[in-house]
This record gives structure tokens, sequence and C-alpha cells, in this order.
């Protein structure tokens, strides 16, 4: 048994007792330390059904802690490792980090470095992870001095954590949010500015003035369309978000006449050497007082209520959940 958030068709989100299997094949058993609430999360809780795609469900896409057992066939980590395990099935198809201990694929792991704290990983989480992918993805096509880049839904997870990735890398950023008040934290992640998500929300004309070397979009629909009419020639945006909308309304003309690249990132499923090398990234690149500056911690029944202040849109940053905590 372990203590555990439980999300259930028939009953609402609540911090129970969670039977849990031994480790099967390719499979370890993590003592978790801490999570985060992540925009997945808080559907979970609301019983999205494509998002908790098991009934019952513990949510929590990321995992942090320690290895405390193997199963069979499991090779490149040991127990006693400190590992981080983001998507991967976890708070979707199977039991997440909302939990004391949890079952996880191996081969999804990645054994922290030393200098990582646990906190700090949690904060990372999957919307850091993806944030780096994004970065990583955009960095093959676009240079720091190849112009402004944008990153849209600057306020939450991915995007903050893009802004602060990029500036590190050099590359001038400016920000799109619904939430100006946060101008300022913004600018002190490294955005060189700020501008309201309104201008980008309406769908605009197919082609639009060339403005942006290129972007990281976790938004889609009409905002994703938009950035791409504005992005100059031999640009490209990243896509791994659809807070606005899952469809996107758009033409070939920023693909045909301004060879526009569009560059779809998937945390989920990404393989381990992608996985190792975002991480190593994120050790390098990513400064734990700027991180530490946009985050909070609460408690596995505080993390209940958070889930739906994200999809609302109501959080700036990220949320740690310390599993830990009584």
């Amino acid at each position: 048994m372990t203590r555990a958030v439980l999300v259930s068709r028939s009953a609402p989100p609540a911090l129970t007792e969670v039977d849990l299997p031994d480790p099967a094949e390719g499979e370890v058993l993590v003592d978790v330390t801490t999570s985060s609430v992540n925009y997945k999360d808080g559907l979970a809780l609301a019983g999205n059904p494509g998002v908790a795609r098991v009934d019952p469900l513990v949510p929590g896409i990321d995992v942090v802690g320690t290895v405390s057992a193997l199963g069979p066939g499991v090779h490149g980590v040991a127990i006693g490792d400190r590992v981080t395990c983001n998507g991967a099935g976890l708070g979707e198809t199977r039991h997440g980090g909302w939990a004391s201990h949890t079952v996880v694929p191996a081969d999804a792991l990645v054994v922290l470095p030393d200098d990582i704290e646990d906190s700090f990983a949690a904060a990372i989480g999957t919307a850091g992870f993806t944030a780096q992918l994004s970065v990583l993805a955009l960095e093959r096509v676009v240079a720091p001095d190849d112009g402004p880049v944008l990153v849209t839904g600057a306020s939450g997870g991915v995007g903050t954590l893009a802004i602060a990735l990029l500036a590190a890398r050099g590359y001038s950023v400016t920000a799109s949010t619904g939430r100006v008040a946060n101008a300022d934290s913004l600018r002190r992640l490294g955005a060189t500015d700020v501008v309201d998500r309104a201008a980008l929300s309406d769908l605009g004309k197919p082609l639009q003035r060339a403005t942006w070397a290129g972007a990281v979009d976790s938004v889609g629909g009409a905002t994703l369309a938009n950035v791409l009419a504005a992005t100059r020639w031999g640009g490209a945006v990243t896509a791994c978000g659809l807070a606005q909308d899952s469809a996107l309304p758009t033409t070939v003309m920023p693909f045909i006449l301004r060879a526009v690249s569009l560059l779809g990132v998937n945390s989920v499923e990404a393989p381990h050497a992608l996985r190792q090398r975002a991480w190593d990234r994120l050790a390098t690149d990513l400064d734990p007082a700027l991180l530490a500056d946009v985050t909070r911690t609460v408690s596995l029944p505080d993390a209940i209520g958070v889930g739906a202040e994200v999809v609302a849109g109501r959080v700036h940053g990220r949320t740690v959940v310390d599993v830990t905590a009584t």
C-alpha cells in the first residue's frame, strides 16, 4: 500500500491508500520525494478521459525520488539512484507521482546529477523538460543572431522555463501572456519584451508582417496560426501544447512562401538518449535562483486544488508537490 491521491470516475479526488504492484519486467519501484502540478494533472483530476485513460488513477506526470527495487531485466539504474521520470504514461495510462511510491518504466528514467536537488528537478518537471526539448528543436534551425523569438503561454510552466532557457543561450525573447501583471517576473527570467496575448488570440491574415525568427508555442489554435503567419523566412516554430485549441486554422502559405518549419515536440515518448541530453542541458543552462522565483511548494492534499487553478490559467510558473509532507 502507498499513500496517494486517487482519481476515480465514481468519487472526487482524495488522499487515500492505494495497492501498488511489484515492478514487472523492465520496471523499477521509486520512493517518491517530489512531483509537480501540470496542466495534464489538472485535466486528470477533472476526469478528462483524454488524459485519465485508466480508472482509478494516481495523477502526477512527474516523478522524482530514489530507486528502491528493480524488476527483472533492468539495466542502467541501480537501487539507491536518485532519478526523475517525465511523461512515459505516468498520470495517464499508469499511476503517477502523486504517491509515496510508484512503479515506473526503467528506460524512461534519468539519473539525476549530484548538483540537482530533488525539489529543483520537480520544479523543472515535464514543463521544463518540454521547454528544453523545444529549445533543442528550435536551435537546429534558428540561431540567436537570427532575430527575436516569441514564447506564447509565457506565464505557464513551459513558457516561463522556455524564456529562461532561450535567454541563457543568447536569444532575444518576447513573452506573450494574458497576465501582464507578470511582466516584471517574465523580464527577470530573461524576456526583453512582453506583449498581451490578445494581440495573437484572434485569427488574422494567413501571412502577416514578418516579425519572429522563431517561436515556442504551447497554446495552439489561432495563436499558433498567427505566430506562423508572422514568422520570418526560414524560421521555425515549435508546438507542444493546446491550451487554446487543438485545431490549427492556418494555410500552407507560411510554409511554401516563407519556408517556415513547424516542429512538433512530444515529451511523453521521447527516447532515453534525448531525455538524457535535455536533462544535461537543464543542469547547465537553468539558473536555480530564477526557477525558485516562480515556484511554490504544496503538499499532496493541497495539490488537488492547485490542479483546477492550472487548467484555469491562474498559476504563474511552477508548483512542486512535496510528497513527504503531512
